[in-house]
């Protein structure tokens, strides 16, 4: 059995601070005796128009995190950093950057995933309106990254609504879903823990949704409760409480096995054409 952490943070836009934060909640997990913890969506800095700014510290933040794991000897989900070149190094010409979710060993970075599903919707709050594609490129490519505890399947955010990538990364052998995330308050009072189960239930995967919570500037509200469920979609744990705090949740890949051979999901699965 594995110990797995997962994050609910509530980040500004003044990156050392976002750092002291991150570093306390690592030496939690590891107290707790976790291998993995979860870091949320804008994890370093939370800050409308400030995207691209952040984005020319990629290589040094992902440095620093990449020595957080290496000093602690623990894997990180990297929440998400604003990237400005792809995964082939070629740089986004037209002033927009890339969504990034990093996957650190203690031996450095092992895998690199681009949000794919931007969020571009109406919402009834302070924002309004939101525009991702705006100031974000989209990814492409589906990354699951192996590790010694299981395979990961990276998502973001508002990729949380689309089973078909949840389902592709269980048929690509993903065993753990991590959703680094900052549902507006709106949306995660409507849907968030549901979507944490529902993509459980999909995948037969462990989902690790790590949240943003609270304000961030004056119009910014994220719902928070950031939370775990186990392979048959049932909620293990979950944050209540408002700011920064830390949940521990047990992963086992023979339970897990187990779950998918009492309910062979992918095997019955059938392509209908409507």
């Amino acid at each position: 059995m594995t110990l797995l952490s997962v994050v609910q943070m509530n980040s500004q836009d003044d990156i050392e601070t976002n750092f002291i934060v991150i570093e306390s909640l690592i030496q939690q997990s590891k107290a707790a005796g976790a291998e993995l913890i979860v870091f949320p969506e804008n994890f370093i800095c939370f800050a409308g128009g400030k995207q691209r700014e952040t984005a020319q510290q990629f290589e040094s933040i992902q440095q620093r995190l990449e020595k957080l794991a290496h000093q602690y000897q623990i894997w990180l989900v990297a929440g998400t950093l604003p990237c400005p070149f792809r995964p082939d190094g070629s740089t986004i010409q037209d002033g927009r950057v890339r969504t990034v979710s990093l996957c650190i060993s203690p031996e450095g970075t092992k895998a690199r995933y681009d949000k794919i599903h931007l969020f571009d919707v109406q919402v009834a709050d302070a924002v309004g309106g939101y525009q991702e594609s705006q100031f974000f490129e989209p990814g492409t490519d589906v990354v699951i990254a192996k590790t010694p505890f299981g395979n990961i399947g990276l998502m973001v955010c508002y990729d949380l609504r689309f089973p078909e990538l949840a389902l592709t990364l269980r048929h690509q052998g993903a065993n753990i879903l991590t959703a680094p995330s900052a549902f507006t308050y709106t949306t995660g009072q409507m849907h968030w823990q549901l979507l944490l189960q529902a993509r459980a239930m999909d995948s037969q995967c462990t989902v690790l949704g790590a949240a943003q919570q609270g304000w961030h500037g004056q119009k910014r509200q994220t719902w928070g409760h950031t939370g775990a469920t186990n392979s048959r979609g049932q909620v293990l744990d979950i944050i209540h409480t408002e700011g920064t705090a830390l949940i521990t949740v047990p992963f086992d890949l023979v339970e897990q096995e187990k779950i998918r051979e009492s309910m062979p999901l992918m095997q019955h699965r059938k392509l209908i054409n409507y």
